[in-house]
């Protein structure tokens, strides 16, 4: 029997699309051997794998890269003109890719193309007569729409994904999320992620930090922390801090890498008290699946801040961190200042990655008729 295929197209460009799209795969391969997922991202295949350890199924990874995100200077400084320059070499390239992808669908018999949330393959599946879904809480098109006022050079990359996005005949609409008019048909989802598990004992054998003290997890993929800021954080005794590799120091005695592949990172967030952060879709997520507070910086030139900073202040305990003290480790006074913060006014309903796979199911079978119809 011929098992149906979907292409799962996640965007590189921020761990956060890898880890809310593990979350629904994991829902959708569930006990589902009648469906096969091939995921198309530049995402490192071990990440992949480790979010997708348990999931069991029918699923492999082939490389490809549909857009280009915010080129970052680092966690949370972004560089337009560098972005800029990139996106005209993916406008150039667009006809091009539209068409590759295309024979790659028809070839690889794809009945669902998922995007979260390059459009170019949204465009193909279209061009292809397959049905199209995209999944996001942001669409590229509106990241980039305030950068058109200072460079024209914008407008047609703006407009490319825009294009893209209106052949997508549904977006799965996440939380923390603008209006996404751009799609013509959209349904809101709840809360995707799922608490972690905590493994403090664990941990504390793995790196030696002491269980007694306050734990802080540094959720940052880069952090341009130098002599002087390193020692500044060694010097707050009452705290043991986290790390998740690639970002490592060594030679600091309360700070602490851990491996994805040992521990994930949801049961290392869950071990913590206080998360330190960019506001991000996914750490929000994590921390309000968690009840975790979070201690968090601006980001410059980022359209999505102002709607992430006004999301965490509805569902989590917070407390801001000027960016200047926190590349300078100056995180005493926000680590104290949480200790005390306000509870959240509002909560988040669970279960969106199983209305998100329940949804596809039904996308899936609604395309496939039709094909038979037509």
């Amino acid at each position: 029997m011929r098992k149906s295929h979907i292409a799962y197209y996640i965007s590189a460009h921020g761990y956060g699309h890898g880890v809310r799209s593990a979350d629904i795969l994991n829902a959708l391969l569930a006990d589902e051997p009648s469906v096969r997922v091939t995921v198309v991202t530049d995402l490192p295949a071990r990440f992949l794998e480790n979010r997708l350890a348990g999931a069991g199924g029918d699923w492999r990874i082939r490389a490809g890269a549909f857009d280009v995100g915010m080129v970052q200077r680092d966690s949370i400084r972004v560089d337009v003109a560098a972005t800029l320059e990139k996106a005209l070499d993916l406008l150039a390239r667009r006809e091009r890719l539209v068409a590759a992808e295309t024979s790659w669908l028809r070839e690889a018999d794809v009945d669902l193309v998922v995007a979260d949330i390059p459009s170019i393959p949204l465009e193909a599946a279209s061009v292809a007569g397959i049905p199209g879904v995209a999944v996001g809480n942001f669409s590229w098109d509106w990241i980039y729409a305030p950068f058109a006022e200072m460079d024209a050079r914008w407008k047609p990359i703006i407009e490319m994904f825009a294009e893209g996005y209106r052949r997508a005949e549904t977006l799965l609409k996440l939380p923390f999320s603008p209006a996404m008019d751009v799609f013509r048909r959209r349904v809101e989802l709840p809360l995707l992620a799922k608490p972690g598990t905590p493994r403090r004992q664990e941990m504390a054998k793995r790196t030696g930090a002491d269980e007694q003290k306050i734990w802080v997890l540094l959720s940052f993929t880069t952090l341009d922390w130098d002599e002087a800021a390193l020692a500044t954080v060694a010097g707050l005794d009452d705290y043991e801090f986290f790390t998740v590799k690639p970002l490592a120091w060594s030679g600091w005695c309360n700070i602490h890498a851990v491996d994805r592949a040992e521990v994930r990172f949801s049961d290392v967030l869950a071990s913590c008290e206080v998360v330190v952060s960019k506001p991000g879709f996914g750490i929000l997520s994590d921390c309000v699946a968690n009840a975790k507070p979070l201690v968090y910086a601006e980001r410059e030139d980022f359209i999505e801040y102002p709607l992430l900073e006004r999301e965490l202040k509805r569902y989590l305990k917070h407390v801001h961190i000027p960016a200047v003290d926190l590349y300078a480790g100056r995180l005493g006074a926000a680590l104290s200042a949480v200790k005390t913060a306000p509870e959240p006014p509002e909560s988040m309903p669970g279960g969106g990655a199983e209305q998100a796979a329940a949804l596809l199911r039904a996308a899936l079978a609604t395309g496939k008729k039709q094909g038979r119809d037509g």
